[in-house]
């Protein structure tokens, strides 16, 4: 059923009435049936790829791969200082509990202190 295109001129068969086997547009157009003069579907240089699409994409690899590295830097660093803010958050609960402990003690420190004061002014005024 197919022929190539030896075994066609061969048998006699025209030109018109050959079968060819194509694999795809580009084995088509290397078959020559464009007559001569015309234009091919598409031109060598977008069959072959060329050193400059390599480096082109191998760019936009580093370029992305730099984008992933930077923003997962980013990340850890936005939770260190999230970390950092809570473990300050916790120290300074704590401080605000002592310094409220400590205005109580000094609270009555002063009230202790009175109670000295007038223990002392009455002791002085019965000496007198």
């Amino acid at each position: 059923m197919n022929h190539s295109p030896q075994d066609a001129g061969s048998t006699g068969i025209h030109e018109d009435r050959k079968l060819y086997v194509v694999d795809s547009i580009n084995d088509l157009n290397k078959l020559n049936l464009c007559p001569a003069g015309s234009q091919p579907l598409f031109p060598l240089e977008e069959k072959i790829p060329d050193a400059g699409a390599h480096r082109g994409r191998r760019s936009c690899r580093l370029f992305f791969l730099g984008l992933i590295v930077a923003l997962i830097v980013c990340l850890v660093l936005v939770s260190c200082v999230i970390f950092l803010t809570v473990q300050t958050g916790h120290r300074m609960d704590d401080v605000s509990r002592r310094l409220a402990a400590e205005a109580k003690d000094i609270d009555d420190l002063k009230k202790i202190n009175s109670m000295i004061v007038k223990r002392l002014s009455q002791l002085d005024a019965k000496r007198s």
